[in-house]
């Protein structure tokens, strides 16, 4: 058995780009905190301005090669300065001849986190780290983290709860395993968010709530008695999904949603909430893949 497949990597995504970079110093912490290996990673493909069946010639090719040296060389050491607070961390680098979406997706099914940046223009104008982390998040073999640039940070933010989106659905029990994972490891509580809506629904307010309640509760229970010592703060309220965890994430440090599927409560659908809330937040989200 491989070593990987005892302690699969943590692996990020780069194009030399300060989303890139803030991917990489987010993705080292991570793997600390998990005693996991850091895999980086950068795809050379093809630069956007040629079209299909276009190859480049051995100038081109050298430039991209050497492009991709430097970023993964600058990469290494934003990752060590990022992870020397915290503790040791294994750190290899890849420069790999194919566009970066395949490869990442490919190396996706033995990791145990992909991690990309929200966007940003890689050198020589190569690709854009947004495409990446949408497809990414539509495909990946593991869970995906997609962390945004970090205008927004204050230190409450820094320090908040890890916020995670339940809809009683078998992705938002996935969601609820990486949330407590990551909130032991953060030493920080976990938020629990589930909302309602009387939409198509003919039974009392008072009733909706009650039944969300028990909805929540019935989904945390496990996870709960796992980790007894873990603060776990719970938010049932008459909303949409989409706003209210983008609300609550105003005072988070992290969200993980889950990637798909109808939950077990209506209302709440975690594959367009996922999708909405990718787009729009400005905190560091995980999306729990299958």
């Amino acid at each position: 058995m491989s070593a990987n497949a005892i302690n699969p990597p943590v692996l990020v995504g780069i194009d030399g780009s300060d989303a890139a970079a803030e991917a990489v110093r987010w993705a080292a912490v991570d793997a600390v905190h998990h005693r996991a290996p850091l895999h980086i990673v950068y795809g050379i493909g093809a630069p956007m301005d040629f079209g299909p069946g276009i190859a480049f010639n051995q100038i081109d090719y050298d430039a991209f090669r050497a492009a991709g040296a430097s970023a993964v060389a600058a990469a290494r050491e934003f990752a060590t300065a990022a992870a020397a607070p915290v503790g040791d961390l294994d750190i290899t680098t890849y420069v790999v001849d194919a566009p970066p979406i395949p490869v990442l997706l490919d190396r996706s099914k033995d990791a145990r986190l992909l991690v990309v940046g929200t966007r940003g223009l890689g050198a020589f104008r190569r690709g854009l780290l947004g495409s990446v982390s949408t497809a990414v998040a539509r495909h990946a073999h593991c869970p995906v983290a997609v962390i945004p640039e970090p205008e927004n940070y204050t230190p409450d933010r820094v320090l908040g709860p890890v916020l995670v989106g339940v809809d009683g659905s078998p992705a938002s029990v996935r969601a609820i395993g990486i949330a407590f994972d990551e909130a032991v490891n953060r030493n920080v509580a976990v938020r629990a968010v589930l909302t309602w809506s009387e939409f198509n629904r003919y039974i009392s307010r008072a009733d909706m709530q009650k039944e969300a309640e028990e909805l929540l509760a019935e989904s945390l229970a496990g996870y709960a008695e796992q980790y007894p010592d873990l603060e776990v703060q719970r938010v049932v309220a008459e909303d949409r999904p989409v706003r209210r965890l983008l609300a609550e994430s105003e005072n988070s440090q992290l969200i993980v949603v889950g990637s798909h599927g109808r939950g077990g409560f209506a209302g709440m659908t975690l594959g367009s909430v996922s999708q909405a809330v990718l787009h729009a937040t400005d905190c560091p989200l995980i999306i729990a893949r299958p």
